[in-house]
Parts: structure tokens; C-alpha cells; sequence
């Protein structure tokens, strides 16, 4: 697979300026190693890894993707917005002259380190700028339905067809709820912000988690609209999908020139369980 995603990123006019390409059997294992991911000390940044940036890459160009909503920033920043543009060279007359989407062709990136937003934008090359918005904001601890999770303080106010979720990591967010806070080692990531917008986001619609598996349970357990699941775990990837029938004329017409009519046909009509 290894071989496949790099052959794919550097078809794609990729790979030169990405670096050294890391795939997941070359993550180290050693018992040295094992705090390294859960380190708030860590200022070190993963490498950038030829399966994930492949895929979100094919996801975006094959789904024909609008706007993306992205939840950390780094080398998927800059693989995203290669997509969308190449998505709006070939599919941007027909968006703009059929489909409602104000904001369309862009990606919203937020994180809450400044100096990874800054080392992020450092690498996009020029005819990419105006495609990424990046947003700062703080993380706190906070509950869902008496649940303790994280939220950004502030959200760009955006509705992406596309989502990513690669943060904030568990020792970002400040903050506690009667002691309880995702900044322990034991802890683990438990981001709520997607719950707060649910339903703002259009049928059709997809979310992808990298890792971060207790905190896809927790949306799996707390979503409350019809979202297909997968749980892809040789990638260690989770993959929400919003099967609903559209919500009118423009969301019918984005889906089938975007999914296809098709997609259409594997959706239950209201009323029917």
C-alpha cells in the first residue's frame, strides 16, 4: 500500500514537497517509545504518512468535495487544499452556476498551537494560499449531555461537506469538571465540537477520524441523526456518513452531481424504519 499511496501523491504533483513519506509499518514500537504519542512535551510532529494523505486526498477528488472543515493542521492541510483545487479547475463552472455553496472551494483549518498554524502555512505554496483559511482558538474542558468533552472555544462559522478530525490532542484543552480533564497520559481525546453542528451539516455529508477511537464511540453513541459508521482498523480510521434523503432542490442537486444519482437510491424515504 505503501508504494501505491506514494506512486499516487507523486502522480499527483505531491510528493516533492512533502518530504520523506512514512508508512504505519515504520512507526517505531520500541518500549521507549510508548509515552511518545501521550507526551505533552512532545513538540515533535508526525511525519507525514503516504497512506492517510492519499486518502483524503482520493476522498476529496472522488467525492468531488466543497468545502472542508479540518480539526488540526500539518500535512494534511496542504493535501487537502491540492484537492480542492484541482476539484475547482474541473468542477467549479457547474458549482458556481448550479449549486448554493457560498463557500465553496475552501478549506477552514483550526487548531489551538500557534506555531503549528505557523509551520503549516510555511509550506503551502503559493497558488494554495488563498484556498486555507487557518483559525486559532483555545480548547476547554466542558460536558455534552453530562458527559465530559473538549470543545474549541471558536469555530469558523462554515457548513463543509467534507470533515477531518485530527484534534486537538488530550493535553491542549484547559480546564476540568469536578477533576475530571483529558490531560492525563490514561485519557484520551474526546472532541465534541461535531455534536454542537450536527444537524447544520447536509445529507451527504462525511466525517473522517483519524485514530482517536474512543472519541468516534463517543459520536457514534451521541449522534442523533442517520449516520453510516465504518470502522476501518488495519488504517485506523473512522468513517461517518450522513445517509438522510436531501433537504431540498440545492442539496438534491449537490448530491447527485457530487455522489452521483445513485447514492440516492440506497437512501430510505421519510417515514419508513
Amino acid at each position: 500500500m505503501t508504494s501505491e499511496a506514494t506512486e499516487y501523491l507523486a502522480s499527483e504533483g505531491l510528493a516533492g514537497f512533502l518530504g520523506g513519506l512514512d508508512s504505519q509499518e515504520d512507526l517505531k514500537t520500541g518500549v521507549d517509545d510508548i509515552y511518545s504519542a501521550v507526551d505533552p512535551e512532545n513538540r515533535v510532529p508526525f511525519r507525514p504518512d503516504a497512506e492517510d494523505l492519499a486518502r483524503l486526498h482520493k476522498i476529496i477528488r472522488e467525492r468531488r468535495v466543497i468545502t472542508v472543515l479540518e480539526f488540526g493542521v500539518g500535512y494534511s492541510t496542504l493535501v487537502m487544499a491540492d484537492a480542492l483545487r484541482k476539484n475547482e479547475r474541473d468542477y467549479g463552472e457547474f458549482v458556481r452556476g448550479n449549486l448554493r455553496r457560498r463557500d465553496a472551494f475552501k478549506l477552514y483549518s483550526i487548531d489551538a498551537d500557534r506555531e503549528f498554524i505557523e509551520h503549516t502555512k510555511s509550506m503551502i505554496p503559493s497558488d494554495l494560499r488563498d484556498l486555507i483559511e487557518f483559525h486559532f482558538s483555545t480548547v476547554s474542558v466542558s460536558t455534552f449531555n453530562d458527559r465530559v468533552a473538549t470543545f474549541y472555544d471558536r469555530l469558523p462559522n462554515v457548513c463543509p461537506d467534507f470533515v477531518y478530525l485530527d484534534a486537538p490532542d488530550q493535553f491542549i484543552p484547559t480546564g476540568d469538571v469536578r477533576g475530571i480533564s483529558t490531560g492525563h497520559p490514561d485519557r484520551m481525546p474526546m472532541s465534541a465540537d461535531i455534536l454542537t453542528f450536527e444537524h447544520f451539516l447536509t445529507p451527504g455529508s462525511l466525517l473522517l477520524i483519524d485514530g482517536r477511537t474512543a472519541n468516534a464511540r463517543f459520536l457514534k453513541a451521541n449522534f442523533q441523526r442517520s449516520w453510516e459508521y465504518i470502522h476501518d482498523e488495519p488504517s485506523d480510521i473512522h468513517t461517518f456518513e450522513l445517509k438522510e434523503q436531501p433537504l431540498g432542490q440545492y442539496n438534491r442537486a449537490q448530491i447527485e452531481y457530487c455522489l452521483g444519482k445513485a447514492w440516492l437510491e440506497g437512501i430510505k424515504p421519510p417515514g419508513t424504519m
